[in-house]
């Protein structure tokens, strides 16, 4: 009998392990589905082909980024795609304007991070000037934000999720700033990088 109690005690531990740890302020639980109390007018119509376009300027690309778009990763994700899953890259002293929408009743946020600053609690300012919404630690709900910022210094970035500990648990994707290429491209998981158009 002793061992069959120390068999469920390592059993119990070792389920909770795996699980996802809890956001703090949060329930993206079965219970509470993440797609439940969505404004879908918000996003009404936007496609993957919305996810990058060039812009009207030259040198300036446009990128919509909607938060909860699919219940992934227990929604917390930009344009279904979390971890790193998605990736733009963006020609060195490109200008990039964010659309960022999030039509879920949970703050999410978005700001341009290091790679490395997603392992983070919070990052308390975007690495570009302009590179997050306004109040990215307190985040939005039911609403959308613009910013724009020039993307000036090549390396490995991610827009990730402001809001506290969102991040650690996979709520972005990676941005890269490429000097040697000519045109912004979107790799969505295993699918081929396509160019904006």
């Amino acid at each position: 009998m002793k061992f069959a109690s120390i068999f469920l005690v390592i059993a119990a531990a070792s389920a909770l392990a795996q699980t996802p740890a809890p956001v703090p302020g949060h329930d993206h639980s079965a219970s509470n589905p993440a797609l439940s109390g969505l404004k879908k007018e918000l996003i009404e119509g936007i496609t993957e082909n919305d996810f990058i376009k060039l812009g009207d300027k030259p040198q300036t690309v446009k990128i919509t980024l909607v938060a909860v778009f699919t219940d992934a990763n227990y929604g917390m994700n930009f344009n279904g795609h979390s971890k790193g899953s998605a990736i733009y890259t963006i020609p060195k002293g490109w200008t990039v304007e964010v659309t960022y929408i999030n039509p879920s009743p949970i703050p999410h946020s978005a700001i341009v991070i290091e790679r490395a600053d997603t392992k983070k609690l919070q990052v308390p300012a975007p690495y570009f000037k302009g590179g997050a919404i306004p109040n990215h630690l307190q985040g939005l709900a039911y609403n959308k934000a613009v910013f724009s910022f020039v993307a000036d210094e090549a390396g490995e970035y991610a827009i990730a999720c402001g809001f506290p500990a969102h991040a650690m648990n996979g709520h972005w994707v990676a941005f890269d700033v490429d000097e040697k290429i000519k045109v912004p491209t979107l790799k969505l998981g295993d699918g081929p990088a396509k160019e904006a158009r």
